[in-house]
């Protein structure tokens, strides 16, 4: 393998490793803010719990997000110094602020877990879950900002090979910040909703029927129905903006060929490359150009428009539609959820429902995973969409092979840590004797 190659895979492995962390850091706080305030305004001690039980937990996944993302920094500079020498003055200030708010986040976070109990009215230590919010949040809204700005990048002008007349803010707030950054936050938290509720999920169906569980399952699949239908809304908005600003990664997504209105979507099947040809594909008629264009007779634009060495891998495609297909998983449990609670309540806890919730967590996972690769692959052959390619912004260091493997090392003691970390800190401590535990302590 090429050294390009050895830092695609390395920065792919580390992009799909911190993912995982960063989108539990983004999406955790939401709902320990919204456990905890339910807690105070119900007086339901159960509410509290889950916010104390959650916090605890998510500390853990801050602190391997925290090396993680360390480690993307340092590829940045590392295997793609080409593209920071060109790049590197324009984006820095979304980077800095990424890591301000980090900061922000972690001061404050520090400060909530250390003063439970501490205030005579409790709604004081709820205000301080709002910072954690707002840092987590921000830390997400900066670095996809980072990312959009490799999308389409402006804010700059080039000259003589080198960026000039270079503005920050415009680079940061780019045509793509805003779809981007909306379903990054958005499907951040929806992951979160359905991570919390597979774990309360497992629990019952190892017969811990306590309405601890069932109502961290409530609290989650009712926001998860919610963020679900949001999540889809922006996914809309997103497909819009590809059509009219990255029409190849849009095209490539669905093998549309050939500019022209009443386009089809494709689900599945296989493409022949050099004869363009697609068989054993689900066949929608008209509902590309009504995705793209929110009209039956809206013309797509083909890849055929581009010469044939921009175009994104066609693989691409089987990324979008698992993606999309797991999207409409993830609507499709809340909603049976609160219908069966609406109907008849002891319904709603049946053994299927609560595997299909289980099921959710994993899956939620693997859309934010597939997003993020359809995401960077669909870029492809660009670092810097028009101005730079990937060829020409790796580093020509022949010793990437071994960085690899040692990072894959790396990453594989962070996760078993992690796990056999989370795991202990909640074995054999059940929720309710917990509770229990503490009302007599108080």
């Amino acid at each position: 393998m090429a050294t390009v190659d050895w830092s695609r895979g390395l920065t792919e492995m580390t992009l799909a490793f911190h993912i995982l962390f960063a989108t539990v850091g983004v999406g955790i706080p939401v709902f320990i803010s919204l456990a905890e305030w339910m807690g105070i305004r119900k007086k339901d001690a159960h509410y509290s719990l889950m916010a104390r039980r959650w916090a605890r937990g998510f500390v853990i996944t801050v602190a391997v997000g925290v090396v993680t993302g360390t480690c993307i920094g340092l590829q940045l500079s590392l295997l793609w110094p080409e593209f920071m020498r060109l790049a590197g003055n324009v984006i820095g200030l979304p980077l800095f602020m990424e890591t301000f708010a980090f900061f922000f986040e972690a001061i404050f976070l520090g400060i909530y877990l250390y003063t439970w109990n501490r205030f005579s009215n409790p709604y004081i230590h709820w205000l301080l879950t709002l910072p954690i919010l707002i840092g987590s949040s921000g830390s997400a809204l900066f670095i996809t900002t980072v990312n959009a700005f490799m999308n389409t990048p402006q804010g700059f002008t080039l000259e003589n090979g080198r960026l000039t007349h270079i503005d920050p803010l415009a680079a940061m707030f780019n045509p793509a910040a805003p779809s981007k950054v909306a379903h990054v936050l958005s499907s951040a938290y929806l992951t979160a909703a359905f991570l919390l509720a597979m774990i309360a999920a497992f629990a019952m169906l190892r017969g811990r029927m306590d309405d601890y569980y069932r109502k961290s399952i409530r609290l989650n699949m009712t926001a998860g129905l919610l963020l679900a239908a949001l999540t889809i809304g922006i996914g809309d908005m997103s497909a819009r903006f590809l059509a009219q600003e990255q029409p190849e990664k849009l095209a490539a997504a669905e093998w549309h060929f050939d500019t022209g209105s009443r386009a089809p979507l494709l689900i599945g099947g296989r493409v022949d490359p050099e004869t363009q040809e697609v068989t054993g594909a689900l066949e929608i008629p008209w509902a590309l150009s009504l995705l793209a264009t929110h009209r039956s007779d809206g013309v797509v634009a083909g890849l055929n428009e581009f010469p044939k060495d921009e175009w994104p891998p066609l693989y691409v495609h089987y990324l979008f539609d698992a993606m999309v297909v797991i999207g409409f998983y993830l609507l499709a449990v809340p909603v049976l959820f609160v219908a069966l609670l609406r109907l008849k309540r002891r319904h709603a806890y049946n053994r299927w429902m609560l595997a299909a919730i289980l099921a959710g967590g994993p899956l939620s996972l693997l859309a934010i995973e597939l997003g993020w690769f359809y995401a960077e692959v669909g870029r492809q052959p660009w670092i810097l969409r028009g101005y730079m390619r990937v060829s020409d912004a790796a580093t020509t260091n022949p010793h990437v092979s071994v960085t690899f493997w040692l990072f894959a090392g790396l990453y594989a003691v962070l996760g078993i840590v992690c796990l056999f970390v989370l795991v202990r800190l909640f074995r054999n401590k059940p929720a309710e004797l917990e509770l229990q535990t503490r009302r007599i302590i108080l």
